[in-house]
């Protein structure tokens, strides 16, 4: 590649949850590296639409409930007879609830784990067929410190943030054979999204701690995403990719 191709020339790249702070910084990188991109998204219409509008031509959005297997399949069919063969997943759709353990109920968790892990699973499964027989693709799953630190956070969502981490290891293995890449991006705490729901107490108590003296950005965690969706990333596999200015 030319020093002056873009990084992610003529790859058609996904995002999941692509309306929302990181994704829509993923979708902005991506295609100023050269992508095409596609992405979901389940609420925030006017947000999809503005997105979209400053991606420009090309761009394919759609909402689509990140738990509806059928929806889901139909969106994947659709990005691929438009715009072409996947290249890049990036499984971005993500849940959290500020709340305590003994105020979790049942409905609370099953969805809080549906969101989270169910949407990881179904996006990947209708995606990675096509991979498999191209023997190429890169699959990018956004975790959380949440999953791999002891933290002050809801459990329900740090156990699903947890098995992000398994679902990554296990999944590399098993694709290796194929020539697709598997990692975790796992963020600490970002402004927007689910970072806007820290206290002011947290937020303090991140800043005193983290090496930087802040939280990051969205842009900061897209830069990383495009890089390891890039053939620059070639040799990195399987790995969780912990971005939290140091803590």
């Amino acid at each position: 590649m030319s020093p002056l191709t873009p990084p992610l020339k003529d790859l058609i790249l996904v995002v999941t949850g692509g309306s929302g702070s990181i994704g829509s910084a993923v979708c902005r990188a991506a295609t100023r590296d050269g992508a095409k991109v596609a992405f979901t998204y389940h609420e925030g219409e006017e947000r999809a639409h503005t997105l979209a509008a400053e991606l420009g031509e090309g761009c394919l959005f759609q909402q689509v409930e990140g738990t509806d297997a059928a929806a889901i399949s139909a969106f994947v069919q659709r990005v691929e007879t438009e715009l072409g063969p996947i290249s890049v997943l990036v499984n971005n759709v993500g849940l959290s609830q500020v709340m305590p353990f003994a105020l979790i109920d049942e409905d609370d968790w099953d969805q809080t784990i549906s969101v989270n892990l169910k949407s990881l699973f179904l996006f990947t499964k209708a995606v990675v067929r096509g991979m498999i027989r191209r023997k190429h693709g890169v699959i990018l799953n956004l975790g959380s410190l949440a999953g791999h630190r002891l933290l002050e956070v809801p459990v329900h969502y740090a156990t699903a943030k947890a098995g992000v981490r398994g679902f990554t290891l296990s999944l590399a293995k098993e694709l290796s054979r194929y020539g697709i890449r598997v990692n975790e991006i796992t963020p600490g705490l970002i402004q927007g999204g689910i970072g806007a729901s820290a206290s002011e107490r947290q937020l303090a108590d991140y800043n005193q701690f983290c090496a930087m003296g802040r939280p990051g950005t969205p842009e900061e965690v897209a830069e990383l995403a495009v890089f390891l969706a890039s053939s620059r990333a070639s040799y990195l596999n399987a790995q969780s990719f912990v971005i939290d200015g140091g803590l």
